[in-house]
Protein backbone atom coordinates (compact mmCIF):
# COMPACT_ATOMS: atom_id res chain seq x y z
CA UNK A 1 0.00 0.00 0.00
CA UNK A 2 1.40 3.70 -1.05
CA UNK A 3 1.86 6.07 1.84
CA UNK A 4 1.50 9.59 0.79
CA UNK A 5 3.32 12.05 2.82
CA UNK A 6 5.17 16.08 2.79
CA UNK A 7 8.66 16.13 4.04
CA UNK A 8 10.39 19.49 3.27
CA UNK A 9 7.59 20.42 0.97
CA UNK A 10 8.29 17.77 -1.13
CA UNK A 11 5.61 15.22 -2.25
CA UNK A 12 6.30 11.90 -0.98
CA UNK A 13 5.12 8.38 -2.37
CA UNK A 14 6.28 6.11 0.05
CA UNK A 15 5.97 1.99 0.05
CA UNK A 16 6.06 1.80 3.93
CA UNK A 17 4.48 4.54 6.29
CA UNK A 18 7.26 6.45 7.41
CA UNK A 19 7.47 6.79 11.47
CA UNK A 20 7.03 10.43 12.72
CA UNK A 21 5.58 11.67 9.20
CA UNK A 22 1.59 12.01 9.06
CA UNK A 23 0.30 10.51 5.43
CA UNK A 24 -1.28 13.12 4.02
CA UNK A 25 -2.81 14.58 0.51
CA UNK A 26 -0.23 15.77 -1.74
CA UNK A 27 -0.61 17.46 -4.81
CA UNK A 28 1.88 15.76 -7.25
CA UNK A 29 4.56 12.61 -6.49
CA UNK A 30 8.20 14.62 -6.51
CA UNK A 31 9.89 11.49 -5.00
CA UNK A 32 9.49 7.94 -4.46
CA UNK A 33 10.93 5.79 -1.26
CA UNK A 34 11.31 1.98 -1.43
CA UNK A 35 12.03 0.86 1.87
CA UNK A 36 13.68 -2.73 2.37
CA UNK A 37 14.96 -3.22 -1.60
CA UNK A 38 17.83 -1.68 -3.95
CA UNK A 39 17.68 -0.83 -7.34
CA UNK A 40 18.05 -3.94 -9.63
CA UNK A 41 21.73 -5.24 -10.20
CA UNK A 42 22.97 -2.74 -7.27
CA UNK A 43 25.11 -4.83 -4.89
CA UNK A 44 24.60 -3.82 -1.27
CA UNK A 45 28.03 -3.76 -0.90
CA UNK A 46 30.08 -1.07 -3.27
CA UNK A 47 33.14 -2.68 -5.36
CA UNK A 48 36.49 -2.69 -3.39
CA UNK A 49 37.51 -0.51 -6.42
CA UNK A 50 34.52 2.02 -5.84
CA UNK A 51 36.56 4.77 -3.11
CA UNK A 52 34.53 7.00 -1.11
CA UNK A 53 34.34 10.81 -1.76
CA UNK A 54 33.26 11.46 1.72
CA UNK A 55 34.05 9.90 4.71
CA UNK A 56 33.22 10.34 8.25
CA UNK A 57 35.57 11.39 10.93
CA UNK A 58 33.82 9.48 13.66
CA UNK A 59 33.64 5.60 14.01
CA UNK A 60 31.85 3.07 15.65
CA UNK A 61 32.99 0.67 18.24
CA UNK A 62 34.80 -1.24 15.63
CA UNK A 63 36.87 1.22 14.31
CA UNK A 64 34.50 1.55 11.19
CA UNK A 65 33.68 5.35 9.89
CA UNK A 66 29.69 5.57 10.84
CA UNK A 67 29.14 6.65 6.89
CA UNK A 68 30.95 6.16 3.89
CA UNK A 69 29.43 8.73 0.86
CA UNK A 70 29.94 7.34 -2.87
CA UNK A 71 28.83 9.97 -5.52
CA UNK A 72 27.14 8.44 -8.84
CA UNK A 73 27.11 5.00 -8.20
CA UNK A 74 26.81 3.66 -11.88
CA UNK A 75 26.94 7.21 -13.15
CA UNK A 76 22.95 6.63 -11.94
CA UNK A 77 23.11 6.36 -7.91
CA UNK A 78 24.58 8.45 -5.18
CA UNK A 79 24.94 5.68 -2.15
CA UNK A 80 24.87 6.61 1.65
CA UNK A 81 26.32 3.31 3.67
CA UNK A 82 26.67 3.55 6.97
CA UNK A 83 28.61 1.50 9.69
CA UNK A 84 25.28 -0.51 11.29
CA UNK A 85 24.98 -1.57 7.66
CA UNK A 86 21.81 0.77 6.88
CA UNK A 87 22.41 2.08 3.39
CA UNK A 88 20.14 4.11 0.89
CA UNK A 89 20.56 4.83 -2.87
CA UNK A 90 19.51 8.33 -4.53
CA UNK A 91 19.19 8.65 -8.06
CA UNK A 92 21.07 11.15 -9.33
CA UNK A 93 17.87 13.62 -10.12
CA UNK A 94 16.67 13.32 -6.61
CA UNK A 95 13.31 11.78 -7.49
CA UNK A 96 13.85 8.19 -6.04
CA UNK A 97 14.85 6.99 -2.73
CA UNK A 98 16.08 3.29 -1.72
CA UNK A 99 16.52 2.10 1.26
CA UNK A 100 17.62 -1.41 3.18
CA UNK A 101 18.79 -2.17 7.13
CA UNK A 102 19.99 -5.15 8.73
CA UNK A 103 17.61 -7.70 10.77
CA UNK A 104 18.78 -5.94 13.76
CA UNK A 105 17.73 -3.01 13.22
CA UNK A 106 13.80 -1.18 12.67
CA UNK A 107 12.23 1.05 10.39
CA UNK A 108 12.25 3.90 12.56
CA UNK A 109 16.37 3.83 13.21
CA UNK A 110 16.72 3.65 9.43
CA UNK A 111 13.98 6.80 9.57
CA UNK A 112 16.63 8.56 11.52
CA UNK A 113 18.84 8.36 8.72
CA UNK A 114 16.57 8.74 6.28
CA UNK A 115 15.05 12.68 7.51
CA UNK A 116 18.46 13.91 7.96
CA UNK A 117 21.40 13.36 6.16
CA UNK A 118 19.29 11.75 3.14
CA UNK A 119 16.88 14.45 2.50
CA UNK A 120 19.26 17.05 2.95
CA UNK A 121 21.06 15.59 -0.07
CA UNK A 122 17.99 14.98 -1.81
CA UNK A 123 17.45 18.56 -1.10
CA UNK A 124 20.33 19.76 -2.27
CA UNK A 125 20.15 17.42 -5.72
CA UNK A 126 17.00 19.76 -6.43
CA UNK A 127 18.79 22.93 -5.87
CA UNK A 128 17.61 23.71 -2.45
CA UNK A 129 20.28 24.96 -0.13
CA UNK A 130 19.79 24.14 3.74
CA UNK A 131 21.07 24.74 7.57
CA UNK A 132 21.64 22.79 9.60
CA UNK A 133 19.62 24.01 12.05
CA UNK A 134 15.99 24.33 13.41
CA UNK A 135 13.34 26.70 12.54
CA UNK A 136 10.62 28.41 15.16
CA UNK A 137 7.31 30.39 14.07
CA UNK A 138 6.93 33.62 15.75
CA UNK A 139 4.05 35.79 14.25
CA UNK A 140 4.03 34.41 11.28
CA UNK A 141 7.40 34.50 10.41
CA UNK A 142 10.31 31.99 10.74
CA UNK A 143 13.60 32.42 12.84
CA UNK A 144 16.17 30.12 12.25
CA UNK A 145 18.33 28.67 15.24
CA UNK A 146 22.01 27.22 14.57
CA UNK A 147 25.21 26.51 15.92
CA UNK A 148 27.67 23.95 17.12
CA UNK A 149 26.54 20.69 17.88
CA UNK A 150 26.01 20.94 21.35
CA UNK A 151 24.49 24.21 21.65
CA UNK A 152 20.88 23.48 21.91
CA UNK A 153 19.59 24.20 18.77
CA UNK A 154 16.93 21.77 19.24
CA UNK A 155 16.21 22.15 23.16
CA UNK A 156 16.07 25.49 22.56
CA UNK A 157 12.79 24.93 19.56
CA UNK A 158 11.41 22.41 21.91
CA UNK A 159 11.50 24.80 24.90
CA UNK A 160 9.53 27.70 22.56
CA UNK A 161 7.41 24.36 21.39
CA UNK A 162 6.06 24.32 25.02
CA UNK A 163 5.71 28.13 25.05
CA UNK A 164 2.72 27.70 22.51
CA UNK A 165 5.14 28.08 19.34
CA UNK A 166 5.19 26.30 15.86
CA UNK A 167 8.70 24.57 15.61
CA UNK A 168 8.32 23.95 11.61
CA UNK A 169 11.73 22.38 10.91
CA UNK A 170 14.45 20.07 13.22
CA UNK A 171 17.82 19.75 12.37
CA UNK A 172 17.33 20.54 8.17
CA UNK A 173 15.83 24.13 7.22
CA UNK A 174 15.48 25.12 4.23
CA UNK A 175 16.80 28.39 1.96
CA UNK A 176 14.23 28.38 -0.11
CA UNK A 177 15.10 31.26 -2.62
CA UNK A 178 12.38 33.45 -3.71
CA UNK A 179 14.69 36.33 -5.01
CA UNK A 180 13.83 38.71 -2.52
CA UNK A 181 13.54 36.46 0.29
CA UNK A 182 14.05 32.91 1.22
CA UNK A 183 11.44 30.74 2.86
CA UNK A 184 11.35 27.71 5.20
CA UNK A 185 9.50 24.54 4.12
CA UNK A 186 7.81 22.21 6.74
CA UNK A 187 10.05 19.38 7.56
CA UNK A 188 8.15 16.77 9.79
CA UNK A 189 6.36 16.98 13.05
CA UNK A 190 8.90 15.76 15.10
CA UNK A 191 11.82 17.08 17.27
CA UNK A 192 14.22 14.52 18.46
CA UNK A 193 15.98 15.33 21.76
CA UNK A 194 18.95 13.53 23.85
CA UNK A 195 17.83 12.26 27.50
CA UNK A 196 19.36 15.36 29.37
CA UNK A 197 16.94 17.47 27.13
CA UNK A 198 14.50 16.07 27.96
CA UNK A 199 15.08 15.91 31.28
CA UNK A 200 15.98 20.29 31.61
CA UNK A 201 12.28 20.75 29.89
CA UNK A 202 9.97 18.27 31.55
CA UNK A 203 12.23 16.32 34.64
CA UNK A 204 12.69 13.49 33.46
CA UNK A 205 13.54 11.21 30.43
CA UNK A 206 10.54 9.02 30.85
CA UNK A 207 8.28 12.01 29.51
CA UNK A 208 8.91 11.43 25.80
CA UNK A 209 8.77 7.87 24.02
CA UNK A 210 12.29 6.73 22.93
CA UNK A 211 13.07 7.63 18.96
CA UNK A 212 13.86 3.93 18.13
CA UNK A 213 13.81 0.88 20.48
CA UNK A 214 17.85 0.44 19.47
CA UNK A 215 18.57 4.43 20.29
CA UNK A 216 18.50 6.58 23.85
CA UNK A 217 17.35 9.68 22.02
CA UNK A 218 13.59 10.57 22.72
CA UNK A 219 10.84 12.82 20.56
CA UNK A 220 8.41 15.35 20.68
CA UNK A 221 5.71 14.99 18.61
CA UNK A 222 4.51 18.25 16.99
CA UNK A 223 1.58 17.23 14.91
CA UNK A 224 -1.35 19.19 16.62
CA UNK A 225 -1.30 22.46 13.97
CA UNK A 226 1.76 21.33 12.22
CA UNK A 227 1.85 24.34 8.88
CA UNK A 228 1.45 22.96 5.54
CA UNK A 229 3.06 25.96 4.22
CA UNK A 230 5.88 27.38 4.14
CA UNK A 231 7.07 30.65 6.01
CA UNK A 232 9.64 33.81 5.42
CA UNK A 233 12.70 33.60 7.15
CA UNK A 234 12.99 36.50 9.34
CA UNK A 235 15.89 36.48 11.47
CA UNK A 236 18.82 33.79 11.99
CA UNK A 237 20.20 33.30 15.36
CA UNK A 238 23.95 31.43 15.89
CA UNK A 239 24.00 30.21 19.13
CA UNK A 240 27.21 30.25 20.63
CA UNK A 241 29.23 27.94 23.28
CA UNK A 242 26.93 27.91 26.49
CA UNK A 243 28.83 29.85 29.43
CA UNK A 244 28.50 31.00 32.99
CA UNK A 245 28.78 34.23 32.86
CA UNK A 246 26.15 36.21 34.94
CA UNK A 247 25.00 38.22 31.44
CA UNK A 248 24.26 35.10 29.88
CA UNK A 249 22.25 34.20 28.03
CA UNK A 250 22.66 37.43 25.73
CA UNK A 251 21.57 38.20 22.28
CA UNK A 252 23.89 40.87 19.74
CA UNK A 253 24.07 41.44 16.18
CA UNK A 254 26.32 40.15 13.51
CA UNK A 255 28.21 42.09 11.00
CA UNK A 256 28.26 40.69 6.99
CA UNK A 257 31.52 38.80 7.09
CA UNK A 258 31.06 37.19 10.18
CA UNK A 259 27.15 36.25 9.75
CA UNK A 260 27.96 34.73 6.19
CA UNK A 261 31.35 32.68 7.87
CA UNK A 262 28.84 31.44 10.43
CA UNK A 263 26.39 30.62 7.38
CA UNK A 264 29.24 28.77 5.38
CA UNK A 265 30.04 26.86 9.11
CA UNK A 266 26.51 25.70 9.43
CA UNK A 267 25.20 24.77 5.72
CA UNK A 268 23.81 21.09 6.00
CA UNK A 269 25.54 18.33 3.91
CA UNK A 270 28.29 20.63 3.24
CA UNK A 271 30.76 18.30 2.89
CA UNK A 272 28.82 15.47 0.10
CA UNK A 273 28.72 18.85 -2.45
CA UNK A 274 30.32 18.47 -5.23
CA UNK A 275 31.64 21.96 -6.85
CA UNK A 276 28.91 23.45 -8.61
CA UNK A 277 26.88 22.90 -5.58
CA UNK A 278 29.18 24.91 -3.88
CA UNK A 279 29.60 27.85 -6.22
CA UNK A 280 25.80 27.76 -5.93
CA UNK A 281 25.66 27.51 -2.16
CA UNK A 282 28.34 29.95 -1.71
CA UNK A 283 26.35 33.06 -3.47
CA UNK A 284 23.26 31.81 -2.04
CA UNK A 285 24.70 32.61 1.43
CA UNK A 286 25.87 35.93 0.69
CA UNK A 287 22.26 37.16 -0.27
CA UNK A 288 21.33 35.69 2.77
CA UNK A 289 24.01 37.45 4.76
CA UNK A 290 22.87 40.66 3.23
CA UNK A 291 18.92 39.99 3.22
CA UNK A 292 18.22 38.37 6.57
CA UNK A 293 19.30 39.41 9.93
CA UNK A 294 22.13 37.79 11.51
CA UNK A 295 22.40 37.44 15.45
CA UNK A 296 24.72 36.01 18.13
CA UNK A 297 23.19 34.07 21.18
CA UNK A 298 25.65 33.35 23.92
CA UNK A 299 23.16 30.62 25.94
CA UNK A 300 23.94 30.31 29.49
CA UNK A 301 25.26 27.05 30.95
CA UNK A 302 22.83 26.41 33.24
CA UNK A 303 19.56 24.73 31.59
CA UNK A 304 17.29 25.95 34.16
CA UNK A 305 18.28 29.37 32.61
CA UNK A 306 16.39 28.21 29.16
CA UNK A 307 13.63 29.90 29.74
CA UNK A 308 15.65 33.39 29.95
CA UNK A 309 17.36 32.39 26.52
CA UNK A 310 13.99 32.42 24.83
CA UNK A 311 12.75 35.39 26.66
CA UNK A 312 15.88 37.18 25.12
CA UNK A 313 15.30 35.39 21.33
CA UNK A 314 11.47 36.98 21.93
CA UNK A 315 12.97 40.59 22.60
CA UNK A 316 15.51 40.93 20.70
CA UNK A 317 13.49 39.50 17.37
CA UNK A 318 10.79 42.52 18.45
CA UNK A 319 13.10 44.75 18.39
CA UNK A 320 13.63 43.93 15.31
CA UNK A 321 10.67 43.66 13.65
CA UNK A 322 10.02 47.13 15.25
CA UNK A 323 12.79 48.84 13.51
CA UNK A 324 12.03 47.47 9.76
CA UNK A 325 8.46 48.54 10.64
CA UNK A 326 9.72 51.89 11.14
CA UNK A 327 12.57 51.54 7.86
CA UNK A 328 9.16 50.76 5.92
CA UNK A 329 7.17 53.52 7.14
CA UNK A 330 10.20 56.31 5.96
CA UNK A 331 10.02 54.71 2.70
CA UNK A 332 6.52 54.83 2.19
Amino acid sequence: MPYPCSIYGIGVLANREIPGVPTSRIPSVDLHINFGSLPDGISTEPSADLKPCFTSDYSDESGQPLLRFFRAVDDNYHRFLYSDQTEFLIDKDGTEVWGVWPETLTLEDATTYLLGPVMGFVLLLRGVICLHASAVVIDDQAIALLGPAGSGKSTTAAAFSNRGYTVIAEDVVTLDDREDHFLVRPAYPCIRLWPASVVALFGADEHLPRLTPNWDKRYLDLSEGFPREPVKLAAIYHLDNRRESPEAPYVYGLDKSDGLMSLVANTYATKLMDKSMRAREFELLIRVSHQVPLRRVTPHSETTRIPDLCDRILEDFASLTFSQEEDSALHV
